[in-house]
């Protein structure tokens, strides 16, 4: 294999494990299996073996099934693996299908063994936490790391409650709540105040009950965590701090960030305390201590920290970032002699003006070893960037999936790519790539891409796409005989809208109906958020959508499997969403037309306004496309208290929309979800049509600045709406799934 014995030595040192008796250490997996397959718990026996790190071996045993295994996150493997090879079940983003196994436990023969080709199995970005997990409570995290530890992840992100300890090491310095409280963000944008993009608070100040509540919840995630054979990676002190901290240590050496994506000056422009000064050190050192008599001193000795992303440095000079990465370890290393540093190297890529070659060398250059530090190289998919810095100058990093910018939901991918490069990468000269992971800012749709990567973690050769689609799809639609024309939708899926080569699109593609109307720069974008869609609709999502109905029509039941269900909707998701550039395209073209009328503008304008409706429906067919489940999740958090409540809903309502007071980043986080169409998407569309319905008729010329204030004044009382007071406003599912897959057919396609 690809890693050597030594380095994984060197990984069970890093990550902390605890040297107590392998029953104890197995006790999480017991409990997994009780969870996950309760009617087959006890037929499952696990050992901890000495041998090559992360290895298992799978065999029959007298009474049931026995895994023997080098780590506990390779137990979660291979009872992983016997589950999806032999049972032809899963666990999925929807729920667990792992409790329908077959009542008799299928004998296996032959033994099946695996082994990790990388030591690192990473998952989460820093912004997920936002985009994605922003709201949940315990029982959808214990899904989630279920589904991470049994795909064999063992180094994810736990960046929940992280303020807790930062007040605390704030008030220390002596620092007073009010000058705290003006630094900190709201629930749902916490991310980018912990990256040093933005600070305070435009929804009002941060609750402590918020604060109090996600330190509770983090200590059961880090626990459960560690339970399941993980190495959370914990927060540390990354050097942002509030503007008061200046005026307490006037001799502090502060400087101030640069101003973020067009924020005003409030909410950005974040105090940076330089890791040089002895009193970053200070705080670093109160910070850990802190966070070590709350989790466990030796849950973990990797920290995440991040200092520039999308923010550059004070100074480009090499000695000074040497200084910054020199001070930044030296302070964990004081604080935790065995300390990891891990950091996002989506700098490097999004500033690349900026972090030329000298440049990356001299930051990374300042912390010494090449063990003490792990860099996530974020965008391997498309924009990698271990290629053009020696593979990080010897530094460990980790070949990530990005994509999933903002948790939007466009279908896109490259499963050759996802297949080919890490193998590619991991066997380069002079390579010290340690990791595969997924860094997805939201994780939504798109779920066999983020499959592909964990399991090619365990393959030390590119994973067959053919074989691989058609046993997920196997295991992701369990009836028998699964219809082949099922096998055929997914195949076709793989072969055109996961197949995009082209490095400029490769996002997920944003619907242009989710964005702010205008007459142009909506359609063929390409970059972060592309919208040009890079494969033919009728030959690839039509035919798609054809299919799977063709499956439900030869074999009824798939109709009870929520997969399929899922699946059949965001297909027809998406092909109504590829329609609504042929209608838009068309309204523009009248519009300009010197002989159209207004009432020609406005025929064109209402089929827009139509599919929007139809989309609106579809979506409310189903639980995993509805606004209603975002807003009561974060006011559950509330726990019945109506200013709270309506504190979290405009955060939630604010973070899909306008994304800031003023819009922004507006419509970076859209969603396709019910009722975010049909009461937000749908009422811009409409005030847009009208609007180019009147300036036809009076002859006024078009204003593009009137339209964006029209817009921005939607988006602010949408914002502070709450829901269930306004029409068309529906709390649950209602509407039936194959209807209007039907009608999306017979009516668009």
């Amino acid at each position: 294999m690809f890693a050597s014995k030594g380095l994984f030595a060197l990984l069970a040192f890093g990550l902390g494990v605890s040297q107590v008796a392998a029953d104890n250490r197995l006790q999480g997996i017991y409990a997994l299996a009780k969870r996950r397959v309760p009617s087959h718990a006890d037929a499952f026996s696990f050992a901890l073996v000495d041998g090559e790190p992360d290895t298992f071996v799978v065999s029959d045993a007298r009474n049931g099934i026995h895994v023997e295994c080098t780590t506990v996150s390779a137990c979660a493997r291979g009872l992983y693996t016997y589950l999806t090879q032999r049972g032809g079940v899963d666990i999925w983003w929807t729920g667990s299908r792992l409790n329908e196994l077959p009542l008799r436990l299928p004998k296996l023969g032959e033994q099946i063994k695996g082994e990790a080709i990388v030591p690192y199995r990473y998952h989460f970005n820093t912004v997920t936490f936002d985009y994605t997990s922003a709201f949940w409570d315990f029982e959808q995290w214990e899904l989630e790391l279920d589904w991470l530890a049994l795909r064999g992840v063992n180094l994810p992100l736990a960046w929940v409650g992280y303020e807790y300890i930062l007040i605390e090491t704030f008030r220390e310095v002596g620092l007073d709540d009010d000058d705290i409280a003006d630094f900190l963000s709201g629930p749902a944008f916490q991310a980018w105040n912990r990256f040093g993009n933005i600070q305070g608070s435009w929804g009002g100040e941060l609750p402590m009950q918020w604060v109090n509540d996600q330190f509770a919840l983090q200590k059961r995630i880090v626990q459960r965590m560690v339970e399941l054979g993980m190495t959370p990676v914990l927060p540390s002190f990354t050097g942002f701090v509030p503007r008061a901290l200046s005026k307490l240590y006037p001799n502090a050496s502060i400087v101030t960030g640069s101003q973020w994506s067009g924020f005003p000056a409030a909410y950005t422009n974040d105090s940076f305390l330089e890791p040089f000064d002895p009193l970053f050190s200070t705080l670093q050192k109160s910070f850990i201590s802190k966070q070590q008599a709350a989790y466990g001193a030796d849950v973990s000795h990797i920290y995440t920290l991040d200092q520039y992303n999308e923010n550059d440095p004070y100074s480009g000079d090499p000695d000074y970032l040497r200084n910054i990465s020199a001070g930044t370890f030296a302070s964990l290393r004081a604080a935790d002699p065995d300390a990891v540093w891990l950091m996002q190297g989506w700098l490097f890529f999004a500033s690349e003006a900026f972090w030329t070659d000298e440049r990356v060398a001299a930051y990374l250059g300042g912390v010494p070893g090449n063990d003490s530090m792990i860099v996530l190289d974020l965008f391997s998919e498309a924009a990698p960037q271990w290629n053009r810095t020696q593979s990080y100058y010897g530094k460990q990093w980790v070949w990530c999936e990005l994509h999933d910018f903002g948790g939007n939901m466009g279908f896109e991918g490259n499963l050759e790519a996802l297949t080919q490069d890490p193998i590619a990468a991991l066997r380069s000269p002079g390579s010290s790539m340690k990791g595969i992971g997924l860094t997805m800012e939201g994780q939504e749709g798109n779920e066999m891409l983020y499959d592909i990567v964990l399991d090619q973690a365990w393959s030390s050769t590119p994973l067959s796409i053919n074989t691989y689609v058609n046993d997920w799809t196997t295991r992701r639609y369990p009836v028998k005989p699964l219809p082949k024309v099922a096998l055929d939708a997914w195949t076709t899926l793989a072969q055109t809208v996961y197949n995009n080569k082209d490095p400029n699109t490769q996002a997920t593609i944003k619907g242009i109906y989710e964005l702010a109307p205008s007459l142009t720069g909506l359609t063929n974008r390409t970059g972060h958020h592309p919208t040009m869609i890079t494969y033919d609709t009728d030959s690839s999502v039509v035919s798609a959508l054809k299919l799977l109905l063709q499956a439900k029509a030869q074999h009824p039941s798939l109709a009870l499997v929520p997969e399929f269900a899922y699946d059949v909707v965001d297909v027809a998701r998406q092909v109504l969403s590829n329609r609504f550039v042929d209608l838009y395209v068309a309204l523009v073209n009248t519009y300009t037309s010197p002989s159209s009328t207004a009432s020609a503008v406005s025929a064109a304008g209402q089929p827009l306004l139509a599919l929007l409706a139809d989309l609106d429906a579809l979506l409310y067919t189903n639980e995993h496309f509805l606004l209603s489940t975002w807003i009561a999740d974060a006011r559950k958090w509330a726990r019945g208290s109506p200013a709270y409540g309506a504190y979290l809903e405009y955060n939630a309502r604010n973070q899909i929309t306008l994304w800031g007071p003023d819009g922004e980043i507006d419509d970076y986080a859209s969603k396709a979800w019910a009722g975010l169409v049909g009461t937000y998407y749908k009422a811009r569309w409409a005030a847009f049509v009208g609007y180019l319905e009147q300036t036809k008729r009076t002859g006024e010329a078009y204003n593009a600045t009137a339209v964006a204030d029209t817009l921005l004044e939607i988006g602010k009382k949408w914002d502070n709406g709450t829901w269930g007071t306004g029409e068309g406003e529906w709390w649950g599912v209602h509407g039936n799934t194959w209807e209007m897959a039907e009608k999306v057919l017979k009516k668009w396609a």
